[in-house]
């Protein structure tokens, strides 16, 4: 009995030693596997970002910092906005009287711009947080991604023209006892000087000397003190080839070309030689370069052109001089104006060889054509895309003007330009804006003599068809 009882303590003995060994040779091992499976799953659920519970309890930290950082950008982005004369202007929203700046700088350090070549804060949330960038659908603002793009592109520009200008006795009378608003309106002189580039057909010398051009009906001079005029009404250029410039001789001039020099105002279509009457006025505005060339077909005498006698101005009855002027222009600058004097005073209808002659020199580079000389206003024709405005009449001259128009025209870079009429009349020497009702019945007239082109109430000009191939 002891034997067996011996027997069977043994037995169980055995059977335990067993089951352990069986135990640590195939069970644990499995359960080990198991463990560093769910450990390496769980690592590799942490590295892309999973959602589950347990790892965004691992990445709440990262989160956390993220969101700061991308709210800083955020801060950075609406805390200034871009107003439309280029400056900045503070964000209605943001009403603790502290920058954006100073409060982005309390948390992180801000990125260098774009532009330097560094890694802007948002270009390191979206490379260093891209798991935000995934899970959220990213930190762009559209708004100010295009606000972006904008600022990159040129900017546009408002080139502002006038038609005849003299000063004439009325004009320096009104001037010397009313100052510059005794000759221009306010509405009109803050047009005219709110313009990039403002230019005007001067149609007579600033001299006191010069010999009086004989067998002519008019002959006109100006004490070269009135350039002030030009100056205080915003006028950066002015073209002088026209049937007035020589009135008193070529003494008178080159007294012209002095007092606009000293006045700082550019002037084309005439100079001692022939190069310096086809040379371009180029001015810069909006990160654009502008071209201004000017020429005359009307000219009381032969010598009056640069190419017979000098000094003297650039003349287009034939073409080929300013068509060349033109192309050589071009090569210097990104939109041209050609400014002619030509047709015949008081018709409203221009002559057949100016719409000849408007089309050649589209087609030799110019982006605009404008003219002078009627005295009257003319039609307005698009010809390739581009604007050819026949004549803008008088502008400033005696006490009485019917009607003219200050003409605006918007450039803005890959888009055709956008011309504006403003219906003016003069009344006791003074140029001055038309009411509503004057300005629309102006407009419809112009529309009238124009080609295919309607205007708006606010003297907008839109082509309806474009003549040409």
């Amino acid at each position: 009995m002891k034997k067996s009882f011996g027997a069977t303590l043994v037995s169980l003995a055995v059977l335990v030693l067993v089951g352990v060994g069986l135990y640590f040779w195939a069970y644990y091992p499995a359960q080990q596997r198991e463990s560093q499976s769910e450990q390496s799953e769980s690592e590799l659920r942490l590295a892309q970002g999973d959602s589950d519970t347990d790892v965004s309890v691992a990445i709440g930290e990262e989160n956390k910092k993220a969101g700061e950082t991308i709210s800083g950008n955020r801060s950075q982005k609406m805390g200034a906005l871009p107003s439309e004369d280029g400056n900045r202007r503070k964000n209605p929203e943001d009403e603790t009287g502290q920058s954006s700046e100073e409060k982005v700088s309390k948390g992180s350090a801000q990125g260098e711009d774009k532009k330097t070549g560094n890694l802007s804060m948002e270009d390191e949330n979206r490379q260093g947080n891209s798991f935000q960038a995934e899970g959220s659908g990213g930190t762009e603002n559209p708004a100010e991604e295009e606000a972006n793009h904008q600022t990159q592109q040129p900017q546009g520009a408002t080139l502002v023209y006038t038609g005849d200008i003299y000063l004439s006795q009325h004009i320096q009378n009104n001037y010397d006892n009313y100052g510059i608003l005794g000759v221009v309106s306010e509405n009109l002189l803050a047009e005219m000087k709110g313009g990039d580039i403002a230019m005007a057909n001067q149609e007579f010398p600033f001299s006191t000397g010069g010999v009086k051009a004989p067998d002519k009906q008019f002959n006109f001079r100006v004490e070269p003190s009135y350039t002030k005029i030009l100056t205080e009404m915003g006028i950066d250029v002015v073209g002088l080839a026209n049937n007035h410039a020589l009135d008193y001789g070529a003494e008178a001039l080159i007294d012209t070309f002095e007092a606009l020099d000293d006045a700082k105002i550019a002037y084309v279509g005439a100079g001692n030689d022939k190069a310096r009457a086809m040379q371009p006025c180029i001015i810069e505005a909006g990160q654009q370069r502008f071209g201004f060339l000017a020429a005359s077909r009307v000219i009381p005498e032969i010598g009056w052109n640069v190419e017979n006698k000098q000094p003297g101005m650039l003349c287009t009855y034939d073409s080929r001089l300013l068509c060349q002027a033109i192309q050589e222009a071009k090569k210097d600058c990104d939109f041209l104006t050609v400014y002619v004097h030509w047709g015949i005073e008081k018709s409203n209808i221009p002559e057949a060889y100016q719409t000849q002659l408007a089309h050649q020199y589209i087609d030799a580079g110019a982006d605009l054509v404008i003219g002078s000389h009627p005295h009257v206003l003319q039609g307005i024709e698009y010809y390739n895309g581009k604007p050819i405005v026949y004549s803008l009449g008088n502008y400033i001259f005696n006490q009485e003007i019917i009607a003219t128009a200050l003409l605006k025209v918007q450039v803005v870079p890959g888009k055709a330009p956008v011309l504006q009429l403003l219906a003016s009349y003069a009344s006791g020497a003074k140029t001055q804006e038309m009411n509503s009702e004057q300005a629309a019945e102006l407009y419809r007239q112009i529309e009238s003599i124009s080609y295919a082109v309607a205007i708006g109430e606010d003297g907008i000009v839109q082509p309806l068809t474009y003549s040409g191939s």
